[in-house]
């Protein structure tokens, strides 16, 4: 017996046969319902007919999660590692505010200048105990030794030509440096790896009771390094001229008096570095010199560690998401025959 597509029964027989799966796709009931079947035999509880679905749901829950890469942050205590004792000695003199340097074309100050590379030196140097010294005609501790930066950067945008009488008392100003370095050294808890000073300045010594000589040989005696450098121009500069209110008034021309071969001696005695800085990028490339040539090298764990956690997600989500697809295949006939 044999079969033909051209057999009218056989076209009835696929006609019923699509319209019985058309009707499984839209019903999910049974077709034939026989009233208290289920008591003729007893069969095992099944269990819901949607677990699928919600097998499914929750892995691709499960897999996004995964795929956002949660991660779980440990937060370490900071190691305070050995570190440098750094003291600052700036001028303040009335002749930093000769405006004789430029930056991306203005024109300024020679303070104005220095404050965002000191800023930029102390932020590159984060486990260094710090102290800035101001003088002019007189000397001052404007910040001891600290590991807090945030506060010593305050300090740093609070100098200001006038806090500390006129003159250039250079002696003094290494007097007090040393002093803040030996009250470090006190601190037998803080290990440190040494010492050093940075002496700026943009004048000669002409007030003080301290030699500048004398003072960078005691220096050199207790094996703390000095670094000098001499910022501004030689010859005629232009300077302010305020009022009596502080009011700036105009401009005028008067001669540098910056002693270059003070600042060599100093640094040679102390095995120090002389730098001259006549623009901008010469004294940001003495300071950046300074900080590569008195560095500790270490290597520690951060403070922050990140642990993945995506595969505590990843793993139960790839079990459900084949689960629900073997559940879908097997509840269609058509597609298990495929």
């Amino acid at each position: 017996m044999s079969w033909s597509l051209r057999d009218p029964w056989w076209l009835l027989a696929l006609a019923a046969l699509a319209l019985v799966l058309i009707a499984r796709r839209w019903r999910r009931a049974p077709v034939f319902v026989v009233p208290y079947a289920a008591e003729w035999q007893p069969v095992a509880p099944r269990p819901p007919a949607n677990w699928p679905v919600l097998a499914g749901t929750l892995g691709i829950l499960l897999l996004i999660v995964a795929l956002a890469r949660p991660q779980w942050v440990e937060h370490r205590a900071p190691e305070r590692k050995p570190g440098y004792d750094i003291v600052l000695a700036l001028d303040l003199s009335t002749s930093m505010y000769a405006e004789d340097f430029t930056a991306e074309g203005h024109v300024l100050s020679r303070l104005q200048t220095l404050k965002p590379i000191i800023e930029a030196f102390i932020n590159r140097r984060p486990d260094d105990r710090i102290a800035l010294v101001a003088f002019a005609g007189k000397a001052y501790t404007f910040a001891p030794l600290t590991l807090d930066h945030d506060w010593l950067r305050k300090q740093t945008a609070r100098l200001a030509v006038g806090a500390v009488e006129d003159g250039t008392a250079i002696g003094d100003a290494l007097g007090v440096a040393l002093t803040r370095v030996e009250q470090g050294a006190r601190n037998k808890e803080a290990k440190r790896a040494g010492s050093f000073v940075v002496l700026l300045t943009d004048g000669g010594s002409n007030r003080g009771a301290l030699d500048p000589r004398q003072m960078a040989e005691l220096a050199a005696e207790r094996g703390v390094v000095v670094h000098t450098i001499a910022a501004g121009v030689d010859g005629m500069v232009a300077m302010p001229v305020f009022d009596a209110a502080g009011k700036r008034v105009g401009t005028e021309l008067q001669q540098s008096d910056l002693d270059g071969l003070l600042m060599r001696d100093i640094a040679e005695i102390t095995g120090g570095f002389y730098f001259r800085a006549a623009d901008l990028k010469s004294l940001v490339t003495a300071f950046a010199q300074i900080d590569r040539a008195e560095r500790v090298e270490f290597s520690s764990a951060p403070l922050l560690v990140s642990h993945d956690l995506s595969a505590w997600f990843l793993w139960p989500a790839l079990p459900l998401l084949a689960l629900a697809a073997l559940a879908a295949r097997a509840a269609d006939p058509e597609e298990a025959r495929a």
